[in-house]
Order: structure tokens, then C-alpha cells, then sequence
């Protein structure tokens, strides 16, 4: 992986792990009213009791937990999913006026089938979706809006993946399959000359014996509603996503290892260590920084006695430098244009 992306998702880590901290309840028996769950975790008592020190404790910390698979799921997974496949998050919507058209006979092949899955009369196949899809004149409605959480678009193809939960609530997978099946007639409609694919993304297999191991097979049988509308080659999990996004292999376990060299105790201490420019002239300072993939500012560093000349003669220069390198956990990443490294 180029250090670019290294850097990039380095950032997304930082930016993460900074939010999580600044959440992070304090108190774990401050006067928080849950009188609810305060009421049922008191059935629990006895299988708490080793776990944690109170309900309050518990209820905190799952609140935390909750933001934290919160953020993951909207953001960081997002961000490096486009990073990785420099791609982008692209809407379709009436909203934003970027709708497509979708003929009315598409539609109605479409739920006609719909309802066939439904009924169990027909499999989930991939070449006959794509019929329902294709070589259409007469384009007269508005196809559904929908959002592709990674669009990715080359001179053949056009590359759409929806990111799930792990656990998706089971009762969403119609919706999902005639979803996907409008916006791709609706994306073949609109780019008639490139082939149209769109997956499902599941970031891991909750399953899984190893932490970038799937199986397919086993997570097709989640729900019988999974199964009944999407084939095992319509969707992506695990090592399998990250690695389609990337185009290298094992992407997954190097996401993990960058994650791992700053998601450590000393996180705080290292970000707050970075922050503080008395320390730039020190061997640890460029050291953390490798360890951070953050190699801008090891760039900026390396740089530094030309900055400092430059500095001389231009105020502005010396107020860059001195400005520090995160903002509320996100990278001041102007610095080196202002800079001019």
C-alpha cells in the first residue's frame, strides 16, 4: 500500500480514536436517569456482578460502546473504503436533483420478480438480473433514489457497493435487492457503454475464527431472507471487501496493523506529545510520527532548516509552522501547501 493511503487512513484512525476519547463517560456513576434499563438490568444482578461495578457503569459504557460502532459503521469504515478504492460516496436522490430515469417496464420486471424470490419460485441470479436491467429505449420515470456508500467509476465499469451492518435487521433484505436492481438499470440506462456492478459490503465476519476470516457459505445462512433474495457472488465480506477495494491482497489485516500501532494506552499521551512543538527537535517526535504513518509531516520535519530560512523573511512561514499538527483530533493537513513541501 502507498504511503499516501497509509497516511490517509492513519488520520481516520486518529480522528476516530480522538472522538472516542472526548466520549468517553468520566464518571460511570454520575446521577445519568435510565430508570428503564436501570429496572431490567436488576433481573441480571448475579451475572454482573464479576462484569461490572453497577448498572449505571454498564449502561455508560454501552452508550459509549453504541456511538463508537456508530461512528465506525458511518464514518471510518466509509472513509477508508473510499480511500482504499478511490472511490466516493455518490447519492442519486430527488433531493440533491441527481435522480435517474428508469423505464416503467423495468419497474414492473423488476417487482415481477421481486415477487418470484419472494415466493421462493425462482434463485437469485445474477445473469438474469442483469436482463431485467439492460437494453431498454424508451426511459420514461424516475428510478428510486438511492445512495452508493462507494461509487466507483473507470472507463469500462461502474462499481457501487452498499455497506451493511454485520447483523443487518432481517427483514430488510427485499427492500435492499429491489433497491440495488433499480439503481442498476437506472445506472445503465444513464452510462449505456460500461458495466454496471453492485455488491452488498459487510466490513467482517462476525463469525469468523480469525479477525479477517469470512465464510461465505455459513454468513449466507443468517437469515432465510438473506438467501432467498442474494447469491453468495452478490455480496463481499472481510478480507474479501477491503482486498476488492484495495486490489491487494491481505488489505484487511493492514488496515488492522495500522489501526493497532495507535489504538494503544498510550494514545493520548503520544497525540498530546505530538502536539506540543517544543518536542519536534527530539528523536521520539519523528519516531512517533513513523509509527503514525504520518510522513507529511516527517517531510515537514526533514524540511525543517529550509522552513526556518524561509521564516526569516516571511512572518507567515513561521505562524504555519507553529500551528498545530491536529485540530480536535483532525489533521491540519494545509500546512504543507502553505507550506510548500
Amino acid at each position: 500500500m502507498i504511503n499516501s493511503k497509509k497516511e490517509k487512513i492513519s488520520i481516520e484512525v486518529v480522528r476516530t480514536l480522538f472522538s472516542q476519547f472526548e466520549k468517553f463517560p468520566d464518571d460511570f456513576n454520575s446521577d445519568r436517569n435510565a430508570p428503564f434499563q436501570d429496572a431490567f438490568l436488576n433481573a441480571f444482578t448475579h451475572k454482573l456482578e464479576n462484569v461490572v461495578q453497577s448498572n449505571s457503569t454498564l449502561i455508560s459504557l454501552a452508550s459509549w460502546i453504541h456511538g463508537l460502532n456508530t461512528s465506525l459503521g458511518q464514518s471510518f469504515i466509509e472513509k477508508t473504503a473510499h480511500i482504499l478504492s478511490d472511490g466516493c460516496k455518490k447519492e442519486f436522490t430527488t433531493r440533491r436533483g441527481t435522480n435517474l430515469l428508469i423505464a416503467q417496464s423495468q419497474k414492473n420486471a423488476i417487482g415481477d420478480y421481486i415477487t418470484e424470490l419472494s415466493n421462493g419460485t425462482v434463485l437469485p441470479n445474477a445473469e438474469d438480473e442483469n436482463k431485467l436491467c439492460m437494453g431498454v429505449k424508451e426511459i420514461d420515470v424516475n428510478s428510486t433514489d438511492f445512495t452508493a456508500d462507494v461509487y466507483i467509476e473507470d472507463e469500462e465499469n461502474i462499481i457501487c457497493l452498499e455497506i451493511k451492518t454485520v447483523k443487518p435487521n432481517k427483514g430488510i433484505f427485499k427492500n435492499e435487492k429491489l433497491k440495488i436492481l433499480e439503481a442498476k438499470a437506472a445506472l445503465a440506462n444513464a452510462n449505456p457503454n460500461k458495466k454496471i456492478i453492485y455488491y452488498l459490503g459487510f466490513p467482517f465476519d462476525p463469525e469468523a475464527d480469525t479477525p479477517t476470516g469470512y465464510d461465505k457459505e455459513r454468513f449466507l445462512r443468517y437469515s432465510v431472507d438473506f438467501k432467498k433474495y442474494f447469491g453468495i457472488d452478490d455480496f463481499l465480506i472481510a478480507e474479501e471487501m477491503w482486498s476488492f477495494l484495495s486490489g491487494e491482497d491481505n488489505s484487511m489485516k493492514f488496515i488492522l496493523d495500522i489501526i493497532n500501532s495507535i489504538a494503544t494506552p498510550n494514545f493520548m499521551d503520544e497525540y498530546n506529545f505530538l502536539q506540543n512543538k517544543e518536542n519536534r527537535n527530539l528523536e521520539e517526535f519523528k519516531s512517533t510520527l513513523l509509527k503514525w504513518n504520518m510522513f507529511t509531516e516527517l517531510s515537514i520535519l526533514d524540511a525543517t532548516a529550509e522552513i526556518n530560512k524561509k521564516a526569516k523573511t516571511d512572518k507567515r512561514v513561521q505562524r504555519i509552522m507553529n500551528q498545530d499538527i491536529f485540530r480536535n483530533g483532525s489533521y491540519n493537513d494545509n500546512r504543507k501547501e502553505l507550506l510548500n513541501i
